[in-house]
């Protein structure tokens, strides 16, 4: 798809690094599939990647985890 943001290039899939914080806990997601833009360099996941980080990082802040560094797993 073009890229919402610059407008200029064009997504491609690969992975990013993603760092979500809520309280005292950051979790670091490492792996994620995305559609990175070949010119800006914008990072976009899909809805259902997207629920699975927030799901998976609502279990690690349930924990009590102040952080946690950790390859995305999707879901199953």
């Amino acid at each position: 798809m073009k890229c919402p943001i610059c407008r200029h290039g064009y997504t491609r899939p690969g992975t990013a690094t993603v760092t979500l914080e809520r309280g005292a806990s950051t979790i670091i997601f490492r792996q994620v599939p995305a559609e990175i833009c070949d010119n800006c360099g914008e990072v976009f996941h899909s809805a259902e990647v997207t629920e699975a980080l927030l799901a998976q990082a609502e279990v690690v802040v349930a924990q009590g985890v102040e952080i946690d560094i950790r390859r995305f797993a999707a879901a199953a």
